[in-house]
């Protein structure tokens, strides 16, 4: 296969308003993980020059599965998800934590500082 799962279609809309075919999923080691340049979340306009525009999910599907050894997809990124997958990280995200990740705990470690050493000047 070529490595990825797809949803969407005019049956099954991944996003409200949209008939799009979407990727949901890449496979670790799969063809497509392996040539590096799809991505979950990317929206996929035609594969080998076919448009899929306004299609059910099966028939998006079925031109996949017969796609035949090379394979020429044209794409969409999206640059903030809105209700999909999350990407897994690979292009130009550093895979950091988030900024409240380390801030509130921060926060929490400093205040409880504060307070013991309040309560240690107390006692003096």
């Amino acid at each position: 296969g070529l490595g990825f799962n797809i949803v969407g279609g005019t049956d099954q809309q991944y996003i409200a308003n949209d008939n799009g075919i979407y990727v949901s999923w890449i496979k670790k080691d799969g063809a497509a993980y392996l040539d590096g340049r799809l991505r979950e979340g990317d929206k996929i306009l035609a594969i080998n020059g076919k448009d899929l525009k306004d299609l059910r999910h099966k028939d998006a599907v079925e031109l996949f599965r017969n796609a035949g050894c090379y394979v020429s997809l044209k794409i969409q990124r999206r640059l903030q998800p809105q209700n999909g997958p999350v990407g897994h990280g690979r292009d130009g995200d550093s895979g950091g934590l988030p900024l409240a990740a380390i801030l509130v705990p921060g926060l929490a470690l400093a205040a409880t500082a504060v307070w013991i050493l309040l309560r240690h000047r107390q006692r003096m």
